[in-house]
């Protein structure tokens, strides 16, 4: 079953590959004529293309092919034509005003479209006017706006305008298709207006207001009709609609009576005679002719008389559809037109026209009827058919295929033995196109007809043809090889084989032969009879073969020769046949060999224009005599040439005495002997010096769009143009433009400049060089100036005004000065806008410059104000009480109805109830539709109930942008260059206006990760083409509704990509050579890939002999090794890509050749590398040569010096340059220089280091009582392209902020659904390839509105008595914002409970009932909306039974002792005395701790002074400390209360590197509390290579994507204290690795040499006065003192680092102050931490030094226990780079020492006794290992442990190994005497 489904579906693509394979079509067969402003260019696609993808091409109707014009005029690869936009003086009728038409070219053939007639309508200033009328009242008037002739063709009526009111057709006003105004049953009123019409250019969109026009309306009188509308001629397409105008005036009023052809017009469905005429509806080609239309009256009669033309369209159709023929049949064609009787016809094959001829006949009247015989196989392809009648046109073609008609031999005849006289019948059974000719040989001999041999043939049913030869009565002679040979027109073929008739064997006669030497020769021995037993041939009587050359085949007797030579196979050969046992026959041929010529290769040297020029053709060898001539370009060389040619004997010299650039061309020179014809060619290249063909000129650029620097040049071979930069308008400085195509900058293919978004940075010289290395160079510079266009930066906001008021509305707008604005007003009947007049009365605009924008403010002012709607759907409705007369009483309350408004009124009134307040109400309707016209009635009502309503009142509300996107959106891609687009417009609910049409926003996603241009386009149909896009490129597209009220919501992002294409060619191509015979060629990938590269093909071609090698390379390989070549012999070589579509464009054909001493060359490519920051990144430079070449690096800073090599930048041996962890500051140029002992070659990279994102500039351009819109200007893209922008929102209180995801063509976002009258924070982030950039500024907004309030003109009390109370709530107003809720309480003012009041909503009037009488009251009342909450507390008093007021309230807070109960006063008494008692004991507590800490800290400072004096009385030092060379390691440490100063003097290594590491408080801290002081824990330890200088601020570079945590961590500094931890540690490198501890102490993974670091979450960096005047001085950022104690604990800290870890340390001076020796007089002997307990009251100055052990102790040392170094416990909570063992382990080459020391050492382990409790064994998370540390994983959280008293213990040995502490077991200051080689001074 499936192998017949197979067969199936192979069936069906067999008759469909026929049609689908290759096929030709038109895409847009109606254009005919394309008219275009020249302010805008225009853009005409092909209407011809083809599958597979043609060549398209344009030509003029003269057939002159159309060529590109720098900036005028352009052909774009997907044939699309393109005329720029141009002034009127550089019109053109050539290129502006002809005829054009396009051509598609593909294997199946050739296609000509129609003719396209191309005009450009130039701007040319016009006029329009309407002249006053006189119409009698009753009558008709018509306006008609009169238009110059110039421009008539191109000038349409929009409008007409009564006074400034648009009018729209109605009932009395009717505008016509030609744009008259009728006004029907004139009136006395219409003469008091003036009238003007609206028109607008077709083309160039421009529009004009005609002058303003009166109608004079008089009573009327009796009078003939005068005609006011007629016609003299109209055309019209068939099936349009056509009016032909006619309307009289006169009184009595006229009749009308309609003539055609001067008989009635006939009856008919489709004729309607209206108010302006005659209007025919879908006209017909038989309603053409004359049209009369009769007026009369009783007082005369008049008459329109008018031609009506009826056009129809030409069509074309030929016929047969389809024609399948053959070579040499005939092909017959008709052409039938319809559409007119007069056109001119014209035949076109394969796009060039068919003229009359031998084989070619044209029959017909219009020679409809093309006839061709003897069809050749060239003669396939399209035929097309043209009619053309004025500027109308049309055509139709059909496709010929014309099999192959080559003969193909059936069946035929077979080897037999047959014996005398027998009947032989040989038969050819052969098929062919046209029917082939048979002939019959036998033995290479015709057979010829005789009395035996007959010869015929017969045709079969099918047309094949059944050749026979019969012979009777055989004999021997008839034996032998019969051919049967079948020729016609379109090939030859033949078959034979040997009959074999009995007898007596034997040799027919053989003729001398002649050979070719060189070539293979066959000598044949014809053999009759049978049998026979062998063939052999013999030559000289040797036996043949004898050597390789020579073939013999002795089943039929042929010889071959292979290569013959002259020397030795000339000469006589015999063939000798055994015909029985010991008998032979034999016959001998002899064979003469001719010498053909050999021509010596020769080769056309460099020549330029004017040399001379010697070329000598030598034959080298073959038979004389020999004739030369020679060819150019293939025809022989023409006098006028001026080229000599001498010929002597052999030889023959062309000569040029002055070389042109005519003489370029291949040149042949032809050797002709009677051997052969021999040519050998070669190619003459005039090298021209290189000249501009268009210079560049200074011009302007537009910010944001593409401008292209023109500059083109010609010269043999054609020039390089290289193009570069100097920024500003300063003194040129020019440095090199690195180009490529997925960049924002490309070189064109005409050498121009194309930047497609121009940035201000742009601006600047640009130089354009132009060399081809002959002659000198030539280059021009040119101005660049960037222009910035008026960009509104804050649009003005909706705004409510009222009755009198004046408001102001603002618009700022940025941009090159001078900007004008200007302000338009919209108006909903017209749906246009209008411009609003400044000098008006009504409206006041005023214009300031505020920095770099322009700040326009319009005042409007408002006199009228019954309706008004905001756009959202609010409508304000105003009523006025009814007259005083009509109210019948006290008006109580009004009922306002609404209903949206309906034909036939189904829609139900929604009432509200609001009380009556004053003569004026107002009311607002909420929670309607946008967009929504509603109906309004108003009933006043009093006590007697509700009156009558009011009329209706109609308001509309405001339209809204569409609430939701277009569903559905479907793409698809049509080509490689289109894609197709469907979508569903939204419902009518959610458009929220007047649909005015689509928007398509689309851009690529480029392979590099970039994005392509952002475009859009707009159209009011749901379906669109998108054309002209990139092949093979995805696209993201978007679709979205608009409104007049802007841009709705847009559709999910889709993603489609464009249809694969073949590639274009390789982007740049170079071969070198690397020995004698090996050759490298390297490519570049095509520029346009157009789809997934399959492969690479590099074709090697040597010019003699031609032979062409092919190598496939896989698609991601960019070099090919080409071995085994010739050594000084020239090869071309040339790159193809192939794609699934096939093999793309040839690269350019260079030319190589293998040396043995090979100069230095580079393969790999100048250019542009990118990368993003953070990241390693390799500058490829391949370079090859014999020797290989050196390579050097060079780096351009001004001038290129020779690139920097450290631990970050190394050279690779392949010759790359490794830049590990790029900065931006590695962006520049990188030249790379190859060089060996023959040559230099030399590549220049350009590095782009791609960063994150500059912070964009927000600002809130609308704000409403639920959204806010924000709008952006981009900052800096870092050098990506924008992926997107994260919005973070948050409200002003809330500390929870959300964000929003934004597409990167957003300049602008609108929140919806926001609280009212609430202020509001924004950020936006920018997001690149690198990752998201700095966030903005945050700014601050509040929707509209305002908390409620209380009308202090409304009274709160409407009416009071005994127990009720009436409030009149009508005085809440809601501020703007929705009253959410509302509370009332009441109680009586002795009572401490409150009653509350049950009420869902406020209403206007509220009853307080069941009160007490004559009893004060007070009265709470809260009203909250989303603004806020609005508090009212009253008091009042309710009346006595008889009406009567109570006495006021006293003032005076006595309180009734009565009233009181005495257990009020026990709980009074009890609160005072705890509160009394507590207060007594919190003193006491606090004197006792105060005495208690001063007594510590006195005891400390004693015990340090007295050990510190003793300490410095043994103080001594070695004299040959001076002898050393002086180097400085100098370590700063600011820790809480005390800094350090520590300076190294040694003979290490001179200090280049520094590291630093900065700490806060908590860092030492002890508690939680200590710990929320600050954000930020940020640890730096990487060893930096700047040497000198301050360190940089970047706390704000990077502060995160959470707002919330920046803005606690600006608050941070505020909450610190003063003594905020800074250590900045300068010590030798080896660099170790960067760790970030942040706010969850988080530590990354440490990396080894040459990986990539990560990018920190925070920064945390301060200045620090790291400059050479602060090294000589004491280094600090904060003024501190000290205690003591933190001498001695700094003292430890000195100690602990890892190059002092060996070092004795003593003291050997201390200054105090007086203040600080009074205080050391008492004090207790108990510890307490200083750093937490005690205040820095104590300041003075220590010092202290160390010296490294002694050589023979190092082993001791090692294996030496340390003691504790401060209190238990207190070691453990100091953070872990500062812990022993982490030093350790971060130390590469500190590690590997101590490990050496330990192996050297072998004593054993000496313990010393110690008092202090037993140590337990940390654990891993605390104290990892070093493989632990090893083994960490990014993100791993090392968490700080709590200080506990066992856990502290343990960490003191681990901690302190190979330490001598200065502290002993109780944390107090040890003595030293050991002398000192480093001093250290703490202040």
């Amino acid at each position: 079953m499936w192998i017949l489904a197979i067969i199936f579906f192979q069936c069906i693509l067999n008759v469909l590959s026929e049609d689908l394979h290759s096929s030709l079509y038109f895409v847009n067969a109606s254009l005919q004529e394309v008219v275009f402003a020249s302010t805008t260019g225009t853009l005409v696609p092909c209407p011809a293309a083809a599958v597979p993808p043609a060549t398209l091409r344009w030509y003029l109707a003269t057939g002159e092919e159309s060529y590109n014009v720098p900036g005028i005029r352009h052909v774009h690869p997907n044939g699309t034509l393109q005329i720029f936009h141009f002034p009127p003086s550089s019109f053109s009728k050539v290129i502006h005003d002809n005829t054009y038409y396009c051509t598609a070219e593909n294997p199946s053939g050739k296609i000509r479209s129609q003719d396209v007639h191309i005009k450009a309508v130039l701007r040319e200033p016009y006029t329009v006017r309407v002249a006053d009328q006189t119409a009698m009242r009753g009558s008709v008037a018509v306006f008609k706006c009169i238009i110059p002739s110039s421009v008539e063709n191109y000038i349409t009526v929009v409008s007409w305008e009564r006074d400034t009111l648009p009018i729209i057709s109605g009932a009395r006003f009717l505008i016509t298709s030609t744009g008259a105004l009728y006004i029907l049953d004139v009136q006395k009123e219409d003469e008091l207006f003036n009238y003007r019409c609206m028109t607008r250019h077709r083309y160039t969109s421009e529009t004009r207001q005609s002058n303003s026009a009166r109608l004079f309306v008089p009573d009327p009188t009796n009078s003939a009709p005068a005609i006011l509308d007629g016609f003299e001629k109209r055309e019209v397409m068939a099936s349009h609609r056509v009016e032909l105008p006619c309307k009289a005036s006169g009184h009595p009023a006229p009749k009308y009576r309609w003539l055609k052809n001067n008989r009635p017009l006939e009856s008919d469905s489709r004729f309607h005679q209206s108010v302006t005429g005659l209007l025919i509806e879908r006209a017909q080609p038989s309603d053409t002719g004359s049209y009369v239309c009769e007026v009369w009256n009783s007082y005369g009669n008049t008459e329109v008389i008018g031609r009506l033309t009826v056009k129809e369209p030409l069509k074309v159709v030929v016929s047969p559809r389809k024609v399948k023929g053959s070579v040499g049949s005939q092909v017959s064609l008709t052409c039938s037109i319809t559409g007119s009787d007069e056109y001119e016809l014209s035949w076109y094959r394969n796009g060039d026209k068919i003229s009359a001829g031998a084989n070619v006949r044209m029959n017909g009247i219009n020679k409809e009827n093309l006839v061709m015989d003897g069809m050749a196989k060239s003669d396939g392809g399209v035929y097309q058919c043209f009619a053309r009648k004025a500027k109308m046109s049309a055509q139709d073609f059909v496709q010929v295929v014309l099999e192959d008609g080559t003969p193909k031999i059936l069946s035929a005849f077979s080897e037999k033995v047959v014996g005398p006289n027998e009947f032989v019948s040989l038969t050819c059974h052969v098929k062919g196109t046209p029917q082939p000719a048979v002939t019959w040989m036998l033995d290479d001999d015709v057979v010829m007809k005789d009395s035996r041999r007959r010869i015929g043939h017969s045709i079969t049913a099918e047309g094949n043809v059944v050749s026979y030869l019969n012979i009777s009565h055989s004999q021997v002679r008839d034996s032998g090889v019969y051919r049967c040979t079948c020729n016609n027109s379109a090939g030859t073929v033949s078959y034979q084989a040997r009959i074999n008739v009995r007898g007596p064997a034997d040799i027919r006669p053989m003729k001398n032969l002649t050979a070719i030497a060189g070539r293979d020769m066959y000598i044949h021995c014809h053999v009759i009879g049978y049998p026979y037993y062998s063939i052999k041939w013999y030559k000289n009587s040797n036996l043949l073969p004898f050597n390789d050359r020579q073939r013999a085949f002795e089943n039929n007797g042929t010889l071959k020769l292979l290569n013959v030579q002259k020397e030795l196979d000339e000469g006589e050969y015999s063939c000798h046949v055994l015909v029985q046992p010991q008998l032979f026959k034999n016959q001998s041929v002899h064979v003469t060999v001719k010498v053909p010529p050999f021509i010596q290769p020769f080769e056309f040297p460099r020549y330029s224009i004017g040399h001379r020029v010697f070329v000598p053709c030598v034959v080298r060898s073959g038979d004389l005599p020999i004739s030369i001539t020679w060819e150019k370009d293939g025809k022989p060389i023409n006098d006028s040439l001026g080229v000599t040619i001498d010929n002597i004997d052999f030889t023959s010299s062309l000569r040029i005495s002055n070389l042109q650039r005519m003489h370029n061309g291949t040149y042949t020179c032809i050797a002709q002997n009677d051997a052969a014809v021999v040519k050998y060619q070669s190619q003459l290249i005039v090298r021209v010096p290189p000249r501009f063909k268009v210079q560049p000129q200074d011009q302007d650029g537009i910010y944001g769009k593409s401008v292209i620097l023109n500059c083109s040049a010609d010269g043999e071979p054609r020039p390089a143009i290289e193009w570069k930069y100097s920024k500003g308008a300063g003194v040129p400085q020019f440095q090199p433009i690195a180009l490529n195509s997925g960049f924002r900058v490309q070189l064109l293919g005409n050498g121009s400049l194309l930047i497609k978004h121009v940035l201000e940075e742009d601006a600047g010289y640009y130089l354009c060089k132009v060399s081809n290395d002959v002659g000198a160079d030539v280059s021009k510079s040119m101005y660049l100036n960037v222009k910035i266009p008026a960009m509104i930066t804050s649009y003005p906001n909706n705004s409510l005004a009222t009755k009198g008021e004046k408001i102001e509305m603002s618009c700022k707008t940025h941009g090159e000065k001078p900007i004008m604005v200007r302000w338009e007003k919209e108006v909903e009947k017209e749906k246009q806008s209008h411009m609003i007049n400044p000098d008006m009365w009504r409206h006041t605009v005023m214009v300031k410059n505020v920095g770099d924008e322009v700040v326009s403010t319009l005042q409007v002012r408002f006199f009228i104000c019954a309706l008004s709607c905001l756009a959202s759907s609010i409508p304000k409705c105003y009523t006025d009480a009814p007259l005083k007369h009509l109210q019948n009483g006290v008006i109580r309350g009004y009922q306002v109805c609404h209903r949206e408004h309906s034909i036939n009124g189904s829609h139900q009134f929604v009432c509200i109830s609001m009380e009556a307040t004053g003569e004026t109400e107002s009311l607002s309707l909420n929670n309607l539709k946008k967009f929504t016209e509603y109906e309004v009635v108003v009933q006043a009502s009093n006590s007697a109930g509700p009156g009558p309503a009011s009329s209706e009142v109609r308001a509309t509300t405001m339209e809204d942008v569409p609430s939701r996107a277009p569903e559905k959106v479907v793409a698809t891609a049509a080509s490689p260059e289109s894609i197709s687009l469907y979508w569903q417009t939204p419902s009518r609910e959610a458009l929220n206006g007047v649909l005015q049409g689509f928007r398509i926003i689309y851009w690529a996603n480029l392979l590099d990760g970039e994005l392509g241009e952002i475009r859009n386009v707009t159209t009011q149909k749901a379906q669109l083409e998108l054309e002209g896009l990139e092949k093979y490129t995805n696209y993201s597209i978007q679709v979205l509704a608009f409104t007049r009220a802007g841009d709705g919501v847009r559709s999910d992002q889709i993603y489609i990509r464009t249809k694969e294409d073949v590639p274009g060619p390789p982007g740049g191509v170079k071969a070198a050579a690397a020995s004698s015979s090996v050759v490298y060629v390297s490519w570049l990938p095509p520029l346009k890939l157009n789809g997934v590269i399959r492969k690479y093909t590099v074709f090697c071609s040597s010019s003699y002999p031609t032979v062409v090698s092919e190598f496939e390379v896989a698609p991601d390989e960019f070099l090919y090794r080409v071995h085994n070549l010739s050594r000084n012999r020239k090869y071309s070589i040339w790159v193809m890509a192939v794609t699934a579509a096939g093999r793309g464009n040839s690269s350019d054909v260079i030319t190589v050749e293998p040396l043995a001493k090979a100069p230095a060359k580079i393969l790999t490519f100048s250019g542009t590398v990118t990368t993003p920051w953070m990241r390693d990144v390799i500058l490829p430079c391949r370079a090859v040569g014999d020797p290989p070449p050196a390579i050097k690096w060079l780096k351009e800073s001004g001038s290129p010096a020779p690139a920097v090599i450290d631990g970050r930048r190394s050279i690779h041996g392949n010759g790359s340059f490794v830049i590990k962890t790029v900065k931006a500051e590695d962006s520049g140029y990188y030249t790379c220089v190859a060089s060996n002992n023959w040559g230099t070659d030399e590549i220049i990279l350009n590095l782009q280091v791609q960063v994150p994102p500059d912070q964009p500039r927000l600002t809130v351009t609308k704000t409403t009582t639920t959204s806010i819109t924000v709008s952006w200007i981009p900052g800096d893209n870092g050098g990506s392209s924008i992926r997107g922008y994260i919005l973070q929102y948050s409200e002003d209180n809330s500390e929870k902020w959300g964000s929003i995801s934004i597409s990167p063509s957003e300049r602008s976002y609108r929140l919806e659904n926001l609280n009212c009258g609430t202020w509001y924070k924004f950020t936006l982030t920018a997001q690149n390839a690198v990752g998201p950039g700095r966030i903005s500024e945050i700014i601050e907004a509040k929707t509209h509105g305002k908390e409620p309030q209380f009308s202090k003109e409304q009274e709160l009390f409407n009416s009071i008595n005994g127990t009720c109370v009436k409030l009149n709530l009508i005085g809440w107003n809601d501020g703007g914002c929705p009253i959410t809720s509302f509370t009332l309480e009441y109680r009586q003012l002795d009572s401490p409970v409150w009653t509350k009041v049950k009420c869902t909503s406020l209403t206007k009037s509220l009853n307080l009932q069941d009160l007490q009488e004559a009893t004060w009251y007070e009265l709470q009342m809260k009203v909250y909306n989303t603004a806020g909450l609005a508090e009212k507390r009253v008091k009042f008093a309710t009346l006595n039974y008889d009406g009567s007021t109570i006495p006021p309230l006293v003032k005076t807070a006595v309180k009734d002792p009565v009233k009181k109960t005495s257990n009020e006063g026990m709980k009074m008494m009890v609160t005072i005395s705890c509160i009394l008692v507590g207060m007594v004991l919190l003193f006491v507590l606090l004197m006792v701790l105060r005495r208690r800490r001063r007594e510590q800290r006195l005891k400390r400072l004693r015990d340090a002074k007295s050990l510190a004096e003793m300490l410095m009385s043994k103080n001594t030092r070695p004299s040959d400390t001076m002898n050393k060379q002086q180097q400085t390691l100098r370590m700063h440490i600011d820790i809480p209360r005390a800094q350090l100063l520590i300076e190294e003097r040694d003979t290490m290594e001179t200090v280049d590197d520094r590291s630093t590491v900065l700490l806060t408080d908590n860092d030492f801290g002890e508690t939680a509390k200590q710990k929320s002081a600050t954000v930020t824990h940020s640890v730096h330890y990487q060893s930096l290579s700047q040497a000198t200088g301050p360190l940089v601020d970047v706390s704000d570079v990077r502060p995160g994507t959470n707002p919330t945590s920046r803005r606690t961590a600006k608050a941070g500094p505020a909450a610190r204290n003063r003594y905020a931890s800074q250590w900045t540690l300068n010590r030798p490198h080896p660099p170790v690795s960067v760790h970030t501890l942040s706010t969850d102490w988080r530590l990354g993974t440490p990396r080894v040499a040459g990986s990539v670091d990560k990018e920190s979450d925070s920064y945390s960096v301060s200045p620090s006065q790291d400059t050479d005047r602060a090294r000589s001085s004491m280094v600090s950022t904060e003024s501190a003192s000290s205690t003591y104690e933190e001498l001695a604990r700094a003292y430890e800290h000195a100690k602990m680092e890892e190059q002092l870890r060996h070092a004795k340390f003593t003291i050997t001076e201390c200054f105090i102050s007086d203040t600080s020796s009074e205080q050391m007089t008492a004090g207790t002997n108990d510890y307490t931490d200083s750093l937490t307990s005690s205040t820095p009251s104590e300041s003075g100055i220590c010092r202290f030094t160390a010296s490294p052990p002694k050589p023979q102790d190092v082993c001791r040392v090692i294996n030496m226990a340390v003691p504790k170094a401060h209190r238990p416990g207190e070691l453990v909570h100091l953070p872990p780079y500062l812990r022993m063992d982490f030093l350790l382990n971060r130390g590469v080459s500190g590690a590997s020492r101590e490990v050496a020391m330990g192996q050297a050492c072998l004593e054993p382990q000496k313990t010393r006794s110690l008092k202090r409790p037993a140590l337990l064994e940390p654990t891993p998370m605390e104290v990892p290992t070093s493989r632990d540390v090893q083994q960490w994983q990014p993100g791993t959280a090392l968490t700080l442990p709590q200080r506990e008293a066992g856990t502290d213990l343990a960490q003191a040995a681990k901690i302190s190994t190979s330490q001598e502490s200065l502290l002993d077991s109780r944390g107090h200051v040890k003595q030293s005497n050991n002398p000192y080689t480093k001093s250290y001074t703490l202040v």
